[in-house]
């Protein structure tokens, strides 16, 4: 395994799913909806209480003993449970045996094409990383069909690596960073990879099941799902462009066309500097990465990914910039100084309009967020209007980077837990 932004995540910290992750919602309109009802209710209860009994389970769901025992069964035998041996209920007599959500069987793969690497992760149904591989790989300059080779490449061993631990990848999720709209599998837009209406299901070489979703989508997904800061959140996330996510009353708003959160495009100065969507002004242009490289006076130093690639090198600009921050450079300090007021002055308009309890900073500028933050919250702080901001209520994301893929192997996950007859079904 191997993470070139950083250690291995610690899968006993980094990222668990959090209690009642997998309960159901609505009431089923049929005997067969109601054991499917049923099946997620269980399974959502040892999920969020778990080590549990049996018959702690029936009194939690309202369901009879009998009922439990039987949709127990069913989920043992599908590998999504597994007993651990005797639970003390507090009670005289034979205790029962202690249910826990399987750390074998079923489980998510994530993946994601970056701009220079790409990703994979597995994740077990407690959400714990089990399988984590991040490779550089000079994407923009390949055909979508090349990158995805590459990246089926990369899928195939980690679920070859998840099978020698007992796990079986059920679906893939891949994070892209560009728009994904209604048509499944498919990316309308990603500019910075230079991909323009990709049919990326049709050119998928791996034999899982792929869907494709926006990485700062699937990046505040992780954040609701491991960290939650807040039901309702606004996520901005960076990498080589600059990426926002909605979540409200704990659930993603994708929008009308699920196009929702192009913050990167948002007017920052309608007079400024042309962007490479045609508009005039946007926030990519003050506080994207080649801006603040360029700001920064270390553009230079960020080519030539194809070559350090070739020759096995390693460099990251985010890495660089922080260093050189810590060591005080002025240039360097006024470019995140610049760039945190870009940030503050977008971010400013989404709190006005939308009223979240939080705003996290996610991404490669989660790295950057001692130097980004304190302009950023002088920008809310003058420019929301509603109400008085909180400073607190602007966060840093303990995933940072691994986010979005993540979050591409907590989509299986989840859709696991809360409907786990669809394995069968």
């Amino acid at each position: 395994m191997s993470d070139p932004t950083g250690a291995e995540p610690d899968r006993s910290t980094i990222l668990r799913v959090r209690p009642g992750s997998g309960r159901p919602a609505g009431r089923p309109a049929s005997q067969q909806g109601m054991r499917q009802h049923n099946l997620a209710l269980v399974m959502g209860t040892v999920a969020a209480d778990g080590p549990v009994s049996r018959a702690a389970v029936a009194g939690r769901t309202g369901l009879t003993r009998a009922a439990v025992s039987s949709l127990v069964d069913e989920l043992l035998a599908g590998g999504l449970l597994t007993e651990l041996g005797p639970a003390s209920n507090g009670r005289v007599g034979r205790p029962g045996s202690a249910l826990a959500v399987s750390e074998r069987g079923p489980a998510g793969l994530g993946l994601e094409v970056g701009v220079e690497h790409l990703g994979a992760c597995v994740t077990d149904l407690r959400g714990e990383v089990r399988v984590w591989t991040r490779v550089e790989s000079a994407n923009a300059a390949l055909t979508p069909a090349e990158a995805l080779t590459r990246l089926s490449a990369l899928a195939d061993d980690a679920t070859r690596q998840a099978a020698s631990l007992g796990l079986r990848p059920v679906a893939a999720v891949v994070a892209v960073p560009g728009l994904v709209g209604d048509a499944p599998g498919r990316v309308d837009h990603a500019p910075n990879l230079g991909w323009h209406d990709v049919a990326v299901a049709e050119l998928w070489p791996g034999e899982l099941p792929l869907r494709v979703e926006n990485e700062a989508n699937l990046g505040a997904l992780a954040e609701l799902w491991a960290h939650p800061v807040a039901a309702d959140f606004v996520h901005v996330s960076a990498e080589s462009g600059i990426g926002g996510a909605l979540v409200v009353g704990g659930r993603l708003f994708s929008g009308a066309r699920g196009l929702a959160g192009e913050l990167g495009h948002m007017p920052v100065h309608p007079d400024g500097h042309p962007c490479t969507c045609g508009a005039r002004g946007c926030l990519e242009q003050y506080a994207g990465k080649s801006a603040v490289l360029r700001m920064a006076g270390l553009a230079a130093d960020a080519g030539g990914l194809a070559q350090r690639e070739a020759s096995g090198g390693r460099y990251d600009v985010i890495e660089t910039l922080a260093v050189r921050a810590g060591e005080g450079e002025p240039l360097v300090l006024d470019a995140l100084h610049r760039a945190g007021t870009a940030l503050g002055t977008a971010l400013a308009g989404a709190v006005n309009l939308l009223d979240p309890a939080a705003v996290v900073l996610g991404g490669a500028y989660a790295e950057l967020g001692t130097w980004l933050l304190p302009s950023m919250r002088r920008e809310l702080a003058e420019r929301v209007t509603v109400r008085s901001w909180d400073p607190g209520a602007l966060t840093v994301s303990e995933l940072g980077r691994r986010g979005p893929l993540l979050g591409a192997a907590l989509v299986t996950v989840r859709a696991i837990l809360e409907d786990p007859a669809a394995l069968w079904s």
